[in-house]
């Protein structure tokens, strides 16, 4: 179907090209100095210590995980609304997913009263996601973790810049993880970040995302090192310079892209205020927030009415999405399921609308005025 208006659309230019074609020119167009770039303005930008840059996301969770010394048998604490990959990496290295609810549709981060409740003597960590960008409740999470002597590994692959009371998210737990992927906040096709204040998980990070040696062939091929040993099992999780150095540009570019999306969010919140049909989900945040995305969640409602809403975009040419289908509810994962009725509500009655900063004032406005017709039909 073609869109009038998409879900998501690449703040790409001309800056993106020519760092491209800089990088060509170079020659070196593996692990190098476009990485090393990229891992210091990341670190700089979110007040991290550490940031190895990765293939993606899902290798940052897993690579989280093996850091932090989860094996197999240990119990995890996640959302099930989330991208699978969240639950995927837990699994990866033989643990435990143990579901826990949103807290309300009001807030769809994870709910500190259910993990308090799913904590035993075998949980080991929480691998949390801030939702969209907007923070989980970080100090009550903390202080579980503290009382159990639990691990923290902040899923922030929605959240760069996003911040919890004067702290950047991924940096307040032990690990942060970051997207890259392409329609992210920050898009470089594929690619990911893992940051951290720990100097231990930072030097076991770079041996480990290289196949655990002790140098790169970028240094060997500037004569800082001329040979090499293996003392990890390692992954080829590495980033390539291409890659970093369209990353690069989008951190020049993401300020103001997130400026932009906080008007875009403001304009929303005033034309669906009154909309009685509708839930805006964190509506008044008091955080500084990427805004991934703008979710709704319909009153009342059931999968099947949520999907004629939906429908009724699409005819207008509006491109919708859901995040997320329940990862509780996969095939794969229903052995680990339990009761959990707001998330289960919220997958089933969630519609994410269009937010990218070349969305202008006017197509939010047809959107609203689009899905207020939708939303009043039953």
């Amino acid at each position: 179907m073609d869109y009038k208006i998409l879900l998501f659309d690449l703040n790409f230019d001309q800056a993106e090209q020519d760092a491209v074609i800089e990088t060509l020119r170079s020659k070196w167009i593996s692990t190098g100095p476009k990485n090393a770039e990229l891992e210091r303005r990341f670190a700089e930008m979110t007040g991290a210590r550490h940031a190895v840059a990765l293939t993606n996301c899902t290798v940052a969770l897993h690579m989280a995980l093996v850091l932090n010394d989860i094996r197999p048998g240990d119990e995890v604490i996640c959302p099930s609304l989330t991208f699978v990959a969240t639950v995927n990496a837990i699994r990866y290295v033989n643990a435990i997913p143990v579901f826990a609810d949103v807290k309300s549709m009001e807030d769809l981060t994870i709910d500190p009263d259910d993990i308090e409740k799913k904590i035993t003597p075998r949980t080991k960590a929480i691998m949390l996601m801030h939702y969209g960008g907007f923070a989980c409740n970080m100090n009550r999470i903390m202080t579980l973790a503290d009382k159990h002597n639990l691990l923290v590994i902040e899923d922030a692959c929605h959240g760069p810049l996003s911040e919890y009371e004067g702290k950047k998210l991924g940096t307040i737990g032990s690990t942060g993880c970051f997207s890259f992927f392409s329609n992210k906040n920050i898009s470089t096709g594929e690619g990911g970040m893992i940051i951290t204040n720990d100097d231990n998980i930072y030097e076991k990070a770079k041996l480990l995302r290289s196949h655990g040696m002790t140098s790169l062939s970028f240094d060997r091929a500037k004569g800082h090192s001329t040979e090499y040993d293996v003392i990890e099992l390692g992954y080829n999780y590495r980033m390539d310079d291409i890659r970093a150095s369209i990353g690069i540009v989008q951190l020049d570019k993401l300020p103001g892209d997130l400026a932009i999306r906080a008007e875009l969010r403001a304009r929303y919140e005033k034309n669906l205020d009154r909309v009685e049909e509708i839930v805006i989900p964190f509506k008044g945040y008091k955080y500084f927030t990427s805004n991934y995305i703008f979710p709704i969640v319909l009153k009342n409602s059931t999968v099947e009415r949520r999907n004629r809403v939906r429908e009724h975009l699409a005819e207008a040419g509006i491109q919708t999405s859901v995040h997320y289908p329940a990862v509780h509810r996969f095939a794969i994962y229903r052995e680990y399921a339990s009761p959990l009725p707001n998330t289960e509500y919220a997958a089933d009655n969630i519609v994410t609308l269009p937010m990218f900063s070349k969305l202008t004032h006017e197509q939010v406005d047809y959107i609203c005025d689009t899905l207020k017709e939708a939303a009043a039909k039953k």
